[in-house]
């Protein structure tokens, strides 16, 4: 996956995420809206055959979005880990 940062400013970033879709898009923004220091994440694929997904996040106070991204990242990393864990478990049985 190749990320293009399109806006960075102190407490907005948006990103286009080149070859992704809906799926990794709605993940990670379930994901940053976890966080008190997100005030606003969201996504936007104006064409769903030709376009990029672009996604903006937007932070409360002096977090930068570059930080909350990776975190959140992380975070459905960790998250889908677990839920890996779980399934491997379940069919083991």
């Amino acid at each position: 996956m190749k990320v293009n940062v399109l806006e960075r400013s102190k407490n907005e970033l948006r990103v286009e995420l080149v070859g992704e879709g809906h799926t990794l898009c709605q993940a990670l923004q379930d994901m940053l809206l976890k966080d008190d220091t997100i005030e606003f994440a969201g996504y936007n694929i104006s064409h769903p055959l030709i376009a990029q997904p672009v996604l903006y996040i937007r932070t409360k106070g002096g977090r930068k979005p570059e930080a909350a991204l990776i975190e959140g990242s992380k975070n459905l990393i960790n998250e889908l880990n677990s839920l890996q864990k779980a399934f491997e478990k379940a069919l083991k049985d």
